[in-house]
């Protein structure tokens, strides 16, 4: 392909995060997919194969090729078998991705230039003061000695941030006789009111960033005389002769600013008042960290507390136990690798001695994923009051997923519907790992799947598929929490080989001790290391009638 050809198109790809990207396909060769050896590589994505799919450069023409991956790769909805030739505006779906073939588009660079913009453009004059907390260790006795001391105990108490704010100024003004103030907070890098009496305040820019940058304490005698402040209309308009402008500052760092201002007939500002509010403002800081680290603290206590809730709210929408069915052994096992997680398996008994056994993993991790598996709940339990017409309903189910869930948000799914006196099992499966089932004469089969993945196009059609097992045949349930568990040391899985050897292993046991057995085996796998993932296990022993 040619080099012009190779920079006019781009690929926009859509993650699960819900962030966009846009490629310039300027090589010959890409391949997609979890693991580190592709161009692009997407490891968390646990609907990718770890070499999925691959986009190669054909003259000016680009071809999309699946690399036998597990889940597929559809372009425009419909799963693909050969290389297809790609046009404008297509829309290729893999896992948790949707990458859009399109024109490339031109941006200009963004301009990110901030101006700050000061009136004041002459230099202070002898009528200001500067000063430092260093410098402003001496403070007189008398009344700036009683305003420590009342600072101190004022500001002892726990109180709210606003209330300590306000109590900040208020001291503030008090303890130099100052008309007017504000205080302010360095919030993301920008200051914030907090507090203020008076308004109109105009500081200069100058002043801010020697404060706030230099931790310098700044004292304004006469602003009428100063040639810096003398022609700024709002000092003159409002008779304001003292200016004071000292930083919030603890031991290293200064997080915000105290600014006080005084008319002529009321106060003039000393050194003294400059090195009180200093040291004042030092005091202030401390204390106003010391209660947002209260409060941050506080706010986790909560949060921990409201995730606690919520996991035992997500535990009870799992099934207490497993049914008991004339000649087969069922059990269901699941852990979160958070609090809360993204797994759910249910089981569905029918009046008619028919089950339904489903597995679903939503895509991410933690509350929002939890959310999500609550929504599903919901729904399976109303979609699914009866078995029949099973790829029907679970192609409604998609539309509804794809109407409610956030963009880039999706869901694999598994569901079976077993009949114990026969043994056939009906079946859909939107995207999630294919279950295994172990024949009794030492032979494995994969479940594979029968459409998309849940919530990525809304005209999506699931289809279904019928299985027979026979007595002394397995069947096993599992998400990807299980056959893709990894030690840290090792750049390798656990793998549905080592799940099958293992479950033949322990075939003679009953099925909940046979999930004790995988899980011992996982752990032991993973040197113990915590799972990154949530893991979801059912086992099914067919004995027959």
């Amino acid at each position: 392909m040619s080099a012009a050809a190779s920079k006019s198109r781009e690929l926009l790809i859509h993650s699960s995060d819900g962030t966009t990207q846009a490629l310039p396909l300027n090589r010959p060769r890409y391949t997609i997919g979890r693991s580190s050896g592709n161009e692009l590589c997407y490891p968390d994505d646990a609907g990718l194969s770890r070499q999925h799919f691959a986009l190669e450069a054909q003259g000016e023409q680009w071809l999309v090729r699946d690399l036998g991956s597990k889940n597929g790769t559809f372009v425009n909805g419909v799963r693909i078998t050969e290389p297809l030739v790609l046009g404008r505006n297509d829309r290729i779906t893999a896992g948790h991705l949707m990458l859009e073939f399109a024109d490339r588009v031109e941006t200009p660079a963004p301009d990110k230039t901030v101006v700050f913009v000061d009136s004041a453009t002459k230099a202070p004059s002898s009528t200001t003061v500067r000063t430092s907390l260093e410098g402003s260790q001496e403070i007189g006795a008398g009344g700036h000695m009683r305003a420590l001391i009342d600072i101190g105990r004022e500001l002892s108490g726990h109180m709210p941030l606003s209330e300590l704010f306000e109590k900040i100024m208020k001291l503030s003004l008090e303890a130099v006789g100052a008309a007017r103030g504000v205080l302010m907070t360095l919030e993301n890098g920008e200051l914030q009111v907090r507090a203020a009496k008076g308004a109109g305040f105009q500081i200069s820019s100058k002043v801010r960033d020697e404060v706030i940058q230099s931790k310098a304490s700044f004292l304004v005698r006469d602003a009428q005389l100063d040639e810096a402040f003398a022609d700024r209309q709002s000092i003159v308009q409002q008779q304001i002769r003292s200016i004071m402008a000292v930083p919030l500052q603890t031991d290293s760092r200064v997080i915000g600013l105290i600014y006080l201002d005084s008319p002529h007939f009321v106060h003039e500002f000393t050194k003294d008042d400059l090195n009180l509010l200093t040291v004042m403002a030092n005091v202030a800081a401390i204390r106003i960290e010391h209660a947002r680290l209260a409060e941050v603290e506080q706010a986790e206590k909560l949060l921990a507390k409201e995730l606690q809730q919520a996991a035992e709210i997500q535990r009870r929408l799992l099934p207490e136990k497993a049914p008991v069915l004339p000649g087969v052994d069922i059990a269901g096992y699941n852990a979160s690798c958070r609090t809360v997680g993204g797994d759910y398996y249910d089981f569905l008994p029918y009046p008619d001695g028919r089950v339904g056994l489903l597995v679903a993993d939503v895509a991410g991790k933690g509350m929002p994923a939890a959310l999500m598996v609550s929504s599903l709940q919901a729904r399976v339990q109303v979609l699914f009051e009866e078995h029949t017409n099973l790829a029907a309903r679970v192609t409604r189910l998609n539309r509804i997923i794809h109407t409610s869930c956030p963009n880039n948000r999706f869901i694999t799914l598994f569901l079976g519907v077993l009949d114990p006196a026969t043994g056939e099992m009906t079946y859909c499966n939107a995207g999630h790992n294919p279950p295994l089932l172990l024949r009794a004469n030492g032979s494995v089969e994969n479940l594979e799947t029968t459409g998309l993945i849940l919530g990525i196009l809304p005209r999506s059609e699931i289809a279904q598929s019928t299985c027979k097992l026979q007595p002394g045949d397995l069947a096993v349930l599992f998400s990807d929490g299980v056959t893709e568990a990894s030690r840290a040391d090792v750049d390798e899985e656990f793998g549905e080989e080592r799940l099958a050897e293992t479950l033949r292993q322990c075939s003679a046991q009953p099925a909940a001790a046979m999930i004790d057995t995988v899980i011992q085996k996982l752990t032991e796998f993973t040197s113990g290391a915590p799972p990154a993932d949530d893991i979801t296990l059912i086992v099914v022993k067919y004995q027959g009638s």
